[in-house]
């Protein structure tokens, strides 16, 4: 695993963490909270993936974990998050380009969860088959 895919994987699942605690405790600014944060339906959408995005830490934080350790199990663990952490950054654009909201603020988190894991998969998943 590259120091580069390590440093964005430990940013990325602590960020999720951070993210569930300050919206728990609605530690977001109203200016700075998606359109309509007020509104009851929104507010169950964006808890919808707090399942999705503590998986997506758990497994990312398990597999660095085994990283280090030296241990394989490392491998699968980082493809499911990476695969996760894809999907729930396109259930979000999905979602945003539905609703006709375009708030750089939002889009900007939710491109790089769709996308960064797509510089890594290829190479992990390739490594995966032939390494074995």
């Amino acid at each position: 695993m590259s120091g580069r895919l390590r440093g964005l994987l430990l940013f990325t699942d602590i960020a999720f963490l951070v993210y569930w605690f300050v919206t728990y405790f609605h530690l977001i600014p109203p200016n700075y909270a998606y359109q309509d944060y007020n509104n009851k339906l929104l507010v169950t959408w964006n808890w919808s993936f707090f399942p999705l995005d503590v998986l997506i830490s758990a497994t990312g934080l398990l597999s660095l974990y085994y990283y280090r350790k030296s241990n394989a199990r490392w491998m699968p663990l980082v493809l499911i998050s990476l695969v996760l952490t894809s999907c729930s950054g396109l259930q979000a654009i999905a979602f945003w380009v539905i609703k006709g909201d375009y708030d750089l603020m939002w889009w900007i988190p939710n491109l790089f969860l769709l996308l960064y894991p797509l510089v890594f998969l290829p190479g992990l998943v390739r490594k995966g088959f032939i390494g074995n």
